[in-house]
């Protein structure tokens, strides 16, 4: 028995290893909620009733799937021309830090119309240049950016952490450390009435769609491909390497800090240290699960959304640990792993 790499990947494999990988994953975890004593049906049926069963799990579902979806580009874009970029969460907290202290400062005067992408361009640019440090680190000193864009990510969050209860401390949140709220009309419009819903999940679908569009039809996208496919080749063939990873790390790193940016817009107003429960780390999961397809980050995020919003009622209803959305989650992740290894090689006898 050996593994041959495939010549051509058939499309039909490429389409059903998701599916088959998620399947897979619900059937394992399947066997830790089988052994905490519940009927699995009914716990997934109690999932999809916790994430979609009312307009208010629904909206909810739909908020916490529109970061995902911004970080989960952010991973792909990288991934798919060999560009490591492990520090999403970093990226999103200083794009949500920038567009705290621009929303509150002199500059929250501007009209809405002005103001709000404003903001989303200071976020976006926030986030490129974190992620520019440990690309220059990489073509400068040949320094692995999957350690310095990692360890990147603590320092974003202390520096974060410094300025709530510093300079950009809201004296009115009675001691608590948080940053001062942008205006009120920097708020992005809400989508569903009297809900957290808003405009927000139009932009990332609207990014996915754009991101999908440069990777698949301009030159820019042939070349981060082919950086990805092979780097040596590439040079040999005139791609110009370092502006193009240069052109990657700009679109990877605002991607994630217009996540933070839109996060602070659209749901808190204000900045805390807790304001991402790791959608920077999760955007691999998501990435990773859509196969670097920007399209399918899309669905791979609403399935990472549901996961997480609806293990909360089927905590409540069946006494099973949150925890298992996830366990679920990583198993996914590992699963499509291993589905992408076998949509590249098969076993020869």
């Amino acid at each position: 028995m050996r593994l041959e790499r495939r010549e051509h990947r058939p499309l039909v494999l490429v389409v059903l290893s998701p599916i088959l990988a998620v399947v897979a994953a619900l059937a394992i975890a399947g066997m830790l909620i089988a052994a905490a004593g519940a009927p699995v049906l009914e716990a997934y049926g109690r999932i999809l009733t916790g994430a979609f069963g009312t307009r208010l799990a629904a909206t909810e579902t739909l908020t916490r799937a529109t970061p995902l979806m911004l970080t989960g580009l952010a991973a792909a874009i990288a991934f798919r021309a060999r560009l490591w970029n492990i520090g999403a969460e970093g990226q999103f907290y200083l794009g949500a830090i920038m567009v705290a202290a621009l929303g509150s400062s002199a500059l929250s005067g501007l009209p809405g119309p002005i103001l709000i992408p404003f903001l989303f361009a200071a976020g976006a640019i926030a986030g490129m240049a974190l992620m520019l440090v440990p690309l220059w680190l990489r073509l400068r000193f040949s320094v692995d950016e999957v350690v310095t864009s990692l360890l990147l990510n603590f320092v974003a969050v202390l520096f974060v952490s410094m300025m709530i209860d510093g300079p950009l401390k809201d004296p009115l949140a009675f001691g608590w450390p948080q940053s001062m709220p942008v205006a009120d009309h920097a708020l992005l419009p809400k989508l569903v009435e009297r809900s957290r819903l808003h405009i927000g999940l139009v932009v990332a679908i609207v990014a996915a769609l754009l991101v999908y569009l440069l990777q698949a039809r301009t030159v820019f996208g042939l070349q981060s491909r082919a950086a990805g496919l092979n780097p040596e080749g590439a040079v040999f063939a005139g791609v110009p390497l370092g502006r193009t990873l240069v052109k990657v790390a700009c679109l990877s790193g605002g991607l994630a800090g217009l996540a933070g940016a839109i996060e602070v817009m659209g749901v808190k107003s204000y900045v805390t240290t807790d304001l991402s429960p790791g959608y920077g780390y999760a955007g691999i999961i998501v990435a990773m699960l859509a196969n670097l397809n920007p399209l399918g980050v899309i669905a791979a995020a609403l399935f990472t959304a549901t996961m997480f919003v609806g293990a909360d009622g089927m905590s409540r209803a069946m006494g099973i640990p949150t925890y298992i959305a996830d366990v679920t989650v990583a198993l996914s992740l590992l699963t499509m792993l291993v589905a992408i290894f076998f949509t590249q090689y098969r076993i020869r006898r």
